[in-house]
């Protein structure tokens, strides 16, 4: 098998990234320079016809949404135990968590960053100020959840909720209210930040903020 991974640096192509590397499976990455407008060429236009990053190319195949990569790479790789497996009694809960943060939080994230650019620039400020709305409500649900002291979203096991949530919580970093500030989630997020494959994979994208000093 052969992977290879397009991405730009603290994109939706983080979390792919990061588990490639916990995973500890060979594979190419290539950066996409999204402000020299790479993701509008027709080359990788012909691998993701949003312009949008990530792509895995698997086997020679293209794959695209970082949620569905990190749940297909879950499956591919079982052994890694980042997935509950069929029949597993968390098994349900963990694909509502991965639809819920893909469709929960990640849309609000990209309204608060691209308000002005995907819609009408007159109301921006309405849209963000709803996206910011959201994605403090989530982020305080997120941290109700680890309120009993559990290490992981799932409980004792990392999985790729953590993968996809860790990313997204890095994005709200220069936010009125980030998720560091929060009292659950905090300690959360140092422990995951402290993972190695967390490290490594800032390190390869030029990531040198929101780190664990």
């Amino acid at each position: 098998m052969t992977y290879t991974l397009f991405y730009a640096p603290g994109a939706a192509s983080l979390a792919v990234h990061w588990m490639l590397l916990e995973l500890g499976v060979p594979f190419e990455a290539r950066r996409v320079d999204l402000d020299a407008g790479e993701q509008r060429s027709a080359t990788y236009l012909k691998l993701n016809p949003q312009g949008r990053v990530p792509t895995l190319v698997i086997d020679g195949a293209p794959v695209r949404e970082s949620a569905a990569l990190l749940m297909l790479l879950a499956e591919r790789h079982p052994e890694a135990g980042f997935a509950p497996a069929p029949g597993d009694p968390l098994r349900a809960r963990w694909m509502e968590q991965m639809v819920w943060l893909a469709n929960g939080l990640l849309p609000p994230m990209r309204d608060w960053f691209y308000a002005e650019k995907d819609g009408d620039p007159a109301g921006a400020e309405a849209v963000r100020a709803l996206a910011r709305r959201r994605i403090e409500e989530a982020l305080a649900s997120l941290d109700a959840e680890l309120a009993d002291g559990r290490p992981y979203l799932l409980g004792e096991t990392l999985t790729t909720v953590d993968f996809l949530a860790l990313m997204l919580m890095r994005w709200s970093r220069n936010m009125p209210r980030p998720a560091t500030g929060l009292p659950n989630l905090a300690p959360y997020i140092q422990r995951l930040r402290a993972r190695p494959a967390f490290v490594e994979t800032c390190r390869r994208e030029g990531l040198t903020e929101w780190l664990n000093a």
